[in-house]
């Protein structure tokens, strides 16, 4: 019976990727579909990080507050190393706050 899940996930996975290139074959005008289009891969990407953020750590807390402080840091131009040394320190001192507690 996996075998056909497996088999439904890999044509649907096929459909999306090809029929778009074969039925449209004009360039997209539209200003909302291009629009569109171009904030889909942002969208998926934060989809599948944020909840993983709150969850990877020991307390969701912990990763709230590094999501919150990782936004700011960025907000205000870090870089990425910094950002991610910024989270991790965040959650470092908050796990040990919460441990001690």
């Amino acid at each position: 019976m996996n075998w056909v899940y497996i088999a439904v996930m890999a044509i649907v996975t096929y459909a999306v990727r090809v029929l778009p290139m074969t039925l449209i074959k004009k360039p997209i005008r539209n200003r909302f579909i291009r629009s569109f289009l171009y904030y889909v891969p942002y969208v998926t990407l934060s989809i599948m990080t944020f909840p993983a953020i709150v969850q990877a750590t020991g307390y969701p807390l912990a990763g709230a507050l590094a999501l919150v402080v990782g936004i700011v840091v960025a907000w205000l131009g870090a870089n990425l190393f910094t950002v991610a040394v910024s989270c991790c320190g965040v959650v470092l001192i908050t796990e040990w706050i919460m441990h001690l507690l």
